[in-house]
């Protein structure tokens, strides 16, 4: 079930106003290009940027997001009708050969048991076609970035077209080993006071490279995250062509 940040519509359609920066997709659009994929699934698509900039570029693009309020948003943007909108994630997928599979953001780190993580492998894995990528982004634990998700370090205050003066701000939870919890709190124009839990798990390089490959996937490289220089690892990761049968002689 998805976060209210992404589920509510109140909120879903604060979450670009608020974050108007996307420059942090630039390098996906780049490797969507870097390795020739002529279709993507982008998972956990949320309001749809990075689909709809991909679609711009003639790939054949699909967003999958569970949250339904995120994908409503996702459908009004220019170029949105280019894009095949899924609510469902990487369980639901219905039978797909894609050249790449994306998660941007914190996407990766919202399957905070190895259970669920394991079922999102097995599901991107079912959707590549042989040699197809998976591509994702992952925060490094030893940065310890949650120390600084307090309303001291977090507070906005925007006025939202449309909508009126929205402030927000995130609190800490509990951290318990590589499980982080926090709490968005967002007040409406009206006065109106929506929360919002998230829970992350901080997966360290060894732990994600090792589970990728128990599902079937090659590590081909980890790069630094542009937007975030050695505050994130990119994975990327492919799934190896099948072997081809022997005919008898």
């Amino acid at each position: 079930m998805a976060d209210a940040i992404f589920e509510d519509p109140r909120l879903a359609v604060l979450y670009d106003p608020f974050d108007p920066d996307r420059s942090d997709l630039d390098p996906y659009v780049a490797m969507a290009d870097e390795f020739g994929a002529r279709s993507v699934v982008d998972l956990g698509c949320g309001t749809g940027t990075l689909a709809c900039l991909l679609a711009a570029r003639g790939k054949d693009v699909t967003g999958v997001d569970p949250a339904l309020a995120s994908l409503d948003v996702a459908r009004t943007k220019p170029g949105a009708d280019r894009v095949r909108w899924i609510h469902g994630d990487a369980t639901t997928l219905p039978p797909m050969q894609v050249d790449l599979v994306v998660m941007t953001a914190n996407v990766a780190q919202v399957f905070v048991t190895d259970e669920a993580w394991a079922a999102t492998l097995v599901g991107i894995r079912a959707a590549l076609r042989p040699g197809g990528r998976l591509v994702f982004e992952s925060r490094v634990p030893e940065r310890r970035a949650w120390e600084r998700w307090t309303r001291e370090h977090t507070y906005a205050r925007e006025d939202v077209a449309g909508v009126g003066v929205v402030e927000t701000w995130c609190d800490l939870g509990e951290v318990v080993g590589p499980v982080v919890s926090f709490r968005w709190t967002n007040v409406l124009p009206d006065g109106d006071v929506i929360l919002s839990d998230s829970t992350l798990r901080f997966r360290g390089r060894e732990e994600t490279e090792a589970s990728l490959v128990a599902h079937g996937f090659a590590v081909d490289e980890v790069r630094d995250a542009p937007d975030r220089p050695g505050a994130e690892h990119v994975y990327v990761a492919s799934a190896p062509a099948r072997a081809i049968p022997r005919m008898g002689c």
